[in-house]
């Protein structure tokens, strides 16, 4: 995508493979980094940066199992602007997993919870999926 070039919300949704109303939604749960520029009659219009944060907020949620809340977390805590999809997930701070979901996100996952192996095996299962379809 061209720099000086800000992309239609049509255009945001055919290159994530996302439908629309996913990038609206996510407008209204992350408004601080997912803000699109009102074109004419209300067309929403999205820098290259933006649609590069909603690559990763797309990389959080459906490739590394994070929650919305987690995300949000992220986001208020100044850890999301560092964040981009090639992070390993034991960078990505604690407490923000759907395994912690379930621990009033306020309990740590075990240090022995290995990461590495599971970002190994969704890279593994995602390149398979592909070699699939």
């Amino acid at each position: 995508m061209d720099k000086e070039y800000f992309a239609s919300i049509n255009e945001v949704s055919r290159e994530l493979g996302l439908p629309a109303h996913t990038l609206r939604y996510w407008e209204k749960q992350f408004p601080t980094v997912v803000r699109p520029i009102a074109g004419a009659g209300g067309r929403r219009y999205y820098r290259p940066e933006t649609v590069a944060r909603l690559k990763t907020i797309q990389d959080l949620l459906y490739n590394r199992g994070m929650t919305i809340a987690g995300v949000k977390k992220l986001i208020h805590n100044g850890d999301f602007s560092a964040m981009d999809m090639s992070t390993p997930m034991h960078e990505i701070p604690r407490a923000t997993t759907h395994h912690d979901a379930y621990e009033n996100n306020s309990a740590p996952i075990a240090s022995s919870f290995d990461t590495t192996k599971i970002d190994l095996a969704i890279g593994l299962l995602t390149q398979a999926r592909e070699l699939l379809q």
